[in-house]
């Protein structure tokens, strides 16, 4: 019996629901997200977008201080015992209410070295750690307690809400003033509606306040908070240095290219990583069940099958990608964006490794990796910047420090189930698939995008096939997952295999 059997049939038909899901959601809302960033980079220009991506870094770093890294740990152990919800949930509040004051006085005073223009406008965006504080809690416990749907449905409805309102604040001609308004607003609603429907279902805050619970929850969470604020600050310090050291507007076409890498990783990595946490958290069993390993592995596999060809067709069509969504105002975009999908790729097959290590409760040597790749980046993009005056610098810097982390990461990682071999040869077969889709898109990249995009893809699909990337162990596995989704007996007519389906 191979471990993908081992997995329980309600167990299968839950992840698939969930990524399902959450996959929709993300496609929604993300999706609406992702489409907004670009046209905010139109509208704006370079010059203030560049105050706007500057401004997002120093949030989203000061917003890792502010959950301090407890959100996964709390989805984790309420997945394994729900009825320690409320317990958590009053942790939370008082800890991540002082954190939050201590982020929004520290970003404030590293925003000091900036205009006073960008100075003013992070002082308003910084509200915004209190108000999504609450809203990030009760998202965090519907998730632990697998209420995915709920979640999502607030999350789409928050980011439809606040796109109209910042719309409607750009065209009557607040600029970023409306921008930072419309997000504090619905952040507000979206908090109300995540704690409320915690609260409908029973769900509330235990007083007093239970050190028992708090401590274990604080001392876990300390590594993971400072390696999420060390892989922040150096996902976001390029664009911080870029405006230190060149200008707003060099920033500007640096955070349009930021902003395509990031919806890619939200897309293909964050929301299957979301879902699957839960049932990997509890098929962890303190490292005695192999199926943990197994999963770690094909997750690992299956999102670097997904970064490749994304990572080389964007690379190679940044051009036919930036000018016509961005126009020629970004035409310099298109140089940062072909080097910046390379790090979006190592990112995402890195996340499956970090889920892993922080199930196996090894924060410490996150914690670890992160500094470490932290130093190198800010240390070669400090030198790239200063001496090649160059934003591309920034993007080298970011690579090596990705690459550095997932090396180790990858020398970390141990399971039972867990056979980085396996990966390492059916990667091997993948590259070399990927080497004939690359021509493929080379030689139509000044044909109109579809038809080198959909020529190279096809070509790989049809290379990895060929070339057994995947063995028959692994298409059992997607052929039982895919039957677990909705839509299946569409699919049962044009694809079957002789697997037991009954779990």
């Amino acid at each position: 019996m191979t471990e993908s059997a081992g997995i329980t049939g309600s167990d299968a038909r839950r992840a698939a629901r969930n990524v399902s899901v959450l996959m929709l959601a993300s496609v929604i809302s993300k999706g609406a997200l992702y489409l907004w960033q670009i046209a905010l980079s139109v509208l704006l220009g370079p010059s203030e977008y560049g105050i706007y991506g500057t401004i997002g870094g120093m949030m989203v770093t000061a917003a890792s201080v502010a959950s301090f890294g407890m959100g996964l740990i709390v989805i984790r152990d309420v997945a394994r015992e729900p009825r320690k919800a409320g317990k958590y949930w009053t942790a939370m509040l008082f800890a991540q209410t002082l954190m939050a004051l201590g982020a929004y006085v520290g970003m404030n005073a590293f925003a000091v070295g900036y205009s006073e223009t960008l100075r003013g406008l992070a002082a308003l965006a910084g509200l915004n750690l209190f108000v999504d504080l609450f809203g990030t809690m009760g998202y965090d416990l519907l998730i632990a307690r697998e209420k995915m749907a709920r979640a999502s449905v607030v999350e789409t409805v928050h980011i439809a809400l606040r796109i109209a309102l910042a719309w409607l604040a750009l065209t009557a001609g607040w600029g970023l003033l409306g921008v930072y308004g419309a997000a504090i607003l619905t952040g507000a609603l979206r908090s109300i509606l995540l704690v409320g429907l915690n609260l409908h279902d029973g769900v509330r805050p235990e007083f007093p306040f239970d050190w028992r619970t708090a401590k274990p929850l604080l001392i876990n969470s300390a590594p993971l908070a400072l390696s999420s604020f060390l892989t922040l600050a150096y996902s976001h310090s390029d664009k911080l240095l870029t405006t230190g050291i060149l200008s707003e507007r060099v920033t500007g076409y640096l955070t349009a290219a930021f902003v395509i890498n990031f919806g890619l990783i939200e897309l293909l990595s964050v929301s299957v990583m979301i879902a699957a946490f839960p049932l990997l958290s509890r098929y962890y069993d303190e490292g005695r069940n192999p199926i943990f390993g197994f999963m770690i592995e094909k997750l690992t596999l299956y999102m670097f099958l997904a970064a490749l060809p994304m990572t080389l067709s964007i690379s190679i069509l940044a051009d036919g990608i930036i000018i016509p969504l961005l126009g020629e105002a970004y035409a310099p975009a298109a140089g940062i964006l072909r080097l910046l999908v390379w790090y979006t790729g190592i990112t995402i097959v890195g996340n499956v490794l970090t889920r892993g290590l922080l199930i196996q409760n090894r924060q410490r040597r996150l914690l670890l990796i992160r500094g470490s790749s932290l130093a190198l980046n800010i240390t070669l993009s400090a030198a790239l910047l200063l001496n090649w005056r160059d934003p591309r610098g920034a993007v080298i810097a970011s690579i090596v420090g990705e690459i550095l982390s997932l090396a180790l990461m990858l020398m970390s990682f141990r399971a039972l189930g867990w056979q980085p071999g396996r990966i390492a040869r059916s990667a091997a077969r993948a590259a070399v698939a990927a080497l004939p889709a690359a021509l493929v898109m080379l030689g139509l990249r000044d044909q109109f995008i579809a038809l080198p995009l959909l020529g190279g893809l096809g070509v790989f699909l049809s290379g990895v096939i060929l070339s057994r990337v995947l063995d028959g162990e692994d298409w059992d596995l997607i052929y039982r997952l895919a039957s677990s989704m909705p839509g299946a007996a569409i699919m049962a007519r044009f694809w079957k295999r002789d697997v037991d389906l009954s779990w």
